[in-house]
């Protein structure tokens, strides 16, 4: 396996935000019309067994990785938590990759929010606090494609929302690679002609657009006397083996839909899977270097009824995390509560 960083710059807003397995999907949707049906199904004749031709991060602001699901006192700067700071450190949402060497245990002190990532970059406009990102609503109406109105139940506007980046963000991407079948050459080709097209929801109204700037071969970061792994895209780690009592993870449920013409024919929504997202941590029995965790779901209809060989990436790209510092602040902090 090879790991491969991808450098995407936005051209657009985006209406579906830029998450490993969305992304996964749309790749899947590209390879069937490029390069057709039978290259699909042969890439994925082993992804539900534990063998993927590729793995996807969600996009992250280039340089930095999310910061992990842990609890907030033990990874502050001061083991006691400082309860009137923890509103500021909970917006530090991101971590630069020259930290992710020092103790876990330090690395809220490192963190940035997301108004500070671009600070200062552009003064006298919408810009100038630095958000890398900006959530807005903008306003659409149905149209009736018979008669070229609203119809007759008047003017009903609904709001889309849209996801706006810094015009200097740069995001990175991160995929794993299983060279044996599939190349840096497809795989670039692929998310260049994503990029062009459009990602996500309302791609055809010029929605989701980006360029891809670099490609580059990438080592994630794995500490010294590594305990447990951060995931870096929403992961499938059930029955996976993982010691839920030293695992830390933000669970939330993927209500996922067809993309290309299964979109709009027949039945479009697949059955909800329940993730975790980008930044938990899970810690199994024996620790192993690995480029990924999780694992490949759907197949045999069980995510689709439409289209019953619909599969899903739940794996994730990981880098290795040393705990044992966090494991002794949580012990003392949890023997104290208990005295």
């Amino acid at each position: 396996m090879q790991t491969w960083r991808f450098t995407f710059q936005p051209k657009s807003s985006f209406a579906t935000p830029l998450l490993g397995d969305t992304l996964f999907g749309q790749l899947c949707w590209a390879i069937r019309h490029h390069a057709g049906e039978a290259r699909l199904n042969e890439l994925l004749g082993s992804y539900l067994s534990g063998q993927p031709f590729c793995v996807v991060s969600d996009a992250f602001p280039s340089g930095y990785l999310p910061r992990p699901h842990l609890p907030l006192f033990s990874i502050a700067p001061s083991a006691d938590g400082e309860a009137d700071k923890r509103k500021q450190w909970k917006s530090k949402k991101w971590l630069p990759l020259t930290e992710c060497y020092k103790p876990v245990t330090e690395w809220l002190e490192h963190c940035q929010s997301s108004n500070e990532l671009y600070k200062h970059e552009i003064e006298g406009d919408k810009w100038s606090k630095g958000e890398w990102q900006k959530e807005e609503g903008r306003m659409h109406n149905s149209i009736n494609r018979l008669t070229g109105t609203t119809g007759e139940g008047g003017f009903a506007p609904y709001a889309v929302a849209q996801s706006w980046y810094h015009p200097n963000a740069l995001l990175d991407v991160y995929a794993v690679v299983n060279d044996t079948c599939f190349n840096l050459e497809e795989l670039n080709e692929l998310l260049q002609h994503i990029g062009a097209t459009g990602f996500g929801k309302d791609a055809s109204t010029g929605l989701g657009h980006f360029s891809v700037v670099s490609a580059e071969t990438f080592i994630l970061p794995q500490q010294s006397e590594s305990t447990a792994w951060m995931v870096l895209a929403p992961c499938a780690p059930q029955q996976q083996g993982f010691v839920p009592e030293k695992s830390y993870w933000q669970p939330f449920t993927r209500y996922g839909r067809h993309g290309s013409l299964a979109a709009i024919v027949g039945q479009p929504f697949k059955n909800p899977v329940l993730l975790t997202q980008a930044g938990s941590v899970f810690t199994p029995t024996v620790f192993t270097l690995k480029h990924f965790i999780g694992q490949g779901l759907g197949g045999n209809g069980s995510l689709s009824k439409a289209i019953p060989a619909t599969v899903q990436q739940g794996y994730a790209p990981v880098i290795g995390l040393n705990l044992s510092g966090v494991h002794q602040r949580i012990t003392e902090v949890c023997s104290g509560e208990n005295k």
